[in-house]
């Protein structure tokens, strides 16, 4: 028995990574069940196991009696003297347990229980090993492919990339090496479970650290990093040394550095920006390629209306509207986007001064006015009063009065604005 536990402690040391104390652990409750079976107690048993030879060794501790009523617990004096003759009534005696006598039945179920908590050991040591690891990129081959995941082999342990993990435009194959982040580990009846993923951001910034040494050393840091995997990306980065430029690190020579990320990515474009404090530059440049000519902003409700040339408006919604929600999520605010012209029609409409929001000129004044389709006091002062004089009932003194309420009031009004 014992040369069969040395193969098995040498070969489990050799090819599985299972701890040597835990190894010690198993094969001593291992044998305390097989003397729990055999002798119905383990009060008066000790086992000792030594992981570098293999090596088991059980001990029984009896007391010394006259006549043994119980032979599990009790040895008699003349049994006793004939391995010890210095020993006496009421000494403990303590004998070695041969495993053999154990009987074949209890050594194959022995050896069956071993394998069995290996097996637990091993898992548990794999949970403990990749929990530590959320986070990390693993390189693995593709072993199996169905609807709902993609099976990896990774360091004899087999990952699962589902398919809500999945970039939607990638098309796997058995046998390709594949690189994903481990996203989560848990426990199942089965083992643990190692959840990987292409999609998730950290993939993208772990990728980042592996291009781009000074991200990896700390002299860039990644802030923020918005993504439609298989698409497009943003990537907010800061320079802690004002001597490197953190978009030119992360983009490298000639793009070489970028290009690796995404060839790697499947062709998703990546956008990557200058973080910034200030929200006003930060959402401009989020924005990215599109160049806004304004940023009104909302700081308490976290949210942004980005005025944008008339003809950039298509780059700064993007594609399905993919540039303006990448920067929203980029930035934390809602951006709204609105073309230049747009908005100066809303702000030219808001500035407007209609003649019924004057109380200086009369009812009858205003209803001459507007049935002749005159509304605000710009379409009036644009030509200086002139098309007044073609209202019938309005004669030139008239004009002259509205001329100057309209005046004063627009005086009155910058007056106020000054103030």
């Amino acid at each position: 028995m014992n040369v069969n536990i040395v193969e098995a402690i040498s070969q489990i040391a050799k090819e599985r990574n299972v701890d040597r104390s835990a190894l010690s652990e198993i094969l001593e409750t291992i044998f305390l069940t097989l003397i729990k079976r055999k002798y119905g107690t383990t009060d008066n048993f000790d086992v000792f196991v030594n992981i570098d030879n293999g090596a088991v060794e059980i001990y029984q501790m009896k007391t010394i009696v006259e006549k043994v009523t119980d032979p599990v617990t009790e040895i008699s004096l003349e049994d006793a003297i004939e391995v010890e003759p210095d020993l006496e009534l009421g000494d403990e005696y303590i004998e070695i347990v041969d495993p053999i006598s154990f009987g074949r039945r209890l050594i194959t179920t022995a050896k069956q229980t071993l394998n069995q908590k290996i097996r637990e050991a091993e898992k548990e040591v794999l949970f403990d090993e990749f929990k530590d690891r959320i986070g990390e990129i693993i390189v693995g081959d593709i072993r199996q492919i169905n609807r709902e995941e993609v099976l990896i082999s990774v360091e004899n342990m087999e990952v699962s990339l589902p398919r809500s993990e999945q970039i939607y435009n990638e098309r796997y194959h058995r046998g390709d090496t594949i690189r994903a982040v481990i996203k989560e580990v848990t426990k199942t009846n089965r083992g643990p479970e190692v959840i990987v993923s292409r999609t998730d951001p950290q993939f993208l910034v772990r990728l980042f650290e592996i291009e781009v040494p000074e991200i990896y050393d700390g002299i860039i840091e990644i802030k923020k990093v918005s993504r439609f995997p298989g698409d497009r990306a943003k990537v907010a980065v800061f320079s802690n040394d004002k001597r490197i430029d953190a978009v030119g690190a992360c983009v490298g020579l000639k793009g070489v550095r970028i290009q690796a990320i995404v060839k790697e990515l499947n062709n998703e474009k990546i956008d990557v920006i200058n973080w910034s404090g200030e929200p006003e530059i930060y959402i401009s440049r989020a924005l990215s390629p599109a160049k806004p000519v304004n940023i009104q902003m909302n700081t308490e409700e976290m949210t942004a209306t980005a005025i944008v040339g008339d003809d950039q408006i298509s780059l700064a919604i993007g594609k399905g509207g993919q540039n303006r929600q990448l920067a929203s999520r980029l930035t934390g605010y809602e951006i709204t986007i609105i073309s230049e012209s747009d908005w100066m029609e809303g702000f030219s409409e808001e500035e407007k001064l209609y003649l019924t929001d004057i109380p200086e000129l009369s009812g009858t004044i205003v209803e001459k006015l507007t049935a002749s389709g005159f509304e605000t006091a710009e379409e009036i002062l644009e030509d200086d009063g002139k098309a007044l004089l073609e209202v019938k009932g309005i004669g030139s003194k008239t004009v002259e009065k509205i001329l100057a309420i309209l005046n004063t009031y627009y005086e009155e009004e910058s007056e106020n604005d000054a103030e």
